[in-house]
């Protein structure tokens, strides 16, 4: 049985090593957790003692098996809640991450099983982020970011890199959301923000909310 705080480290690290080739860094779980260095060092001999991580001296830190199918679980119950309070209790997708942060951390199997039959087995949470499967399995969704699309090309939005509430907040005074449909009509050379067509409309948005969004492209 994990702890609130393993959970929340296996979480962390498995979500740092989406986006590094080698092992997580003791600094960026530090970074990420918003705590000590030395609390991250206990709690990596702990976690090395569970067989759920292995830690390379100026290697960094790897998920084991059993480690990354416990991540998997924890990342699946937190986007099954966000899926529920959305969709159920009419949350908002910028109000749902604290919430679900809190109800990520119940034991129960069945209850999870139960609520993903309940909710129709959804592949994706609000935020267009994956769900894993109760095995593990995760649905490959083919994405990337509106910052590297070109000129006069047409896309849907099917994600967000940032889920801060007041980036959510942003995007829904723009009227965009999961499934907006966004063509990019120019991109200007001297600060790179993009005017692009959105509903019909055309407004301009700068790089960095163009790199914080994930899009697939319609043409």
């Amino acid at each position: 049985m994990l702890t609130y705080s393993e959970e929340n480290y296996l979480k962390t690290i498995y979500h740092l090593s989406l986006f590094q080739k080698k092992g997580v860094a003791t600094n960026a779980i530090a970074t990420r957790i918003e705590t000590k260095a030395s609390s991250v060092t206990d709690m990596i001999k702990k976690l090395n003692d569970k067989k759920l991580i292995e830690y390379q001296k100026y290697q960094g830190v790897t998920l084991t098996a059993s480690g990354l199918m416990a991540a998997k679980m924890i990342v699946r119950k937190h986007r099954l809640w966000e899926v529920f309070l959305v969709e159920k209790l009419g949350f908002s997708w910028d109000e749902v991450h604290d919430v679900a942060e809190e109800l990520e951390h119940i034991k129960s199997d069945k209850l999870i099983n139960k609520l993903d039959a309940y909710l129709g087995y959804p592949t994706e949470d609000p935020h267009g982020d994956p769900i894993p499967n109760a095995k593990g399995e995760i649905k490959t969704i083919n994405k990337f970011l509106l910052s590297d699309v070109k000129k006069n090309i047409k896309c849907i939005c099917v994600g967000v890199k940032d889920s801060s509430s007041s980036f959510l907040q942003y995007l829904d005074k723009q009227h965009m959301s999961l499934g907006t449909e966004i063509e990019v009509l120019d991109i200007e050379v001297f600060d790179q923000s993009y005017l692009v067509r959105i509903n019909g409309v055309e407004v301009t948005i700068s790089k960095k909310i163009a790199s914080n969004l994930f899009v697939k492209t319609l043409e």
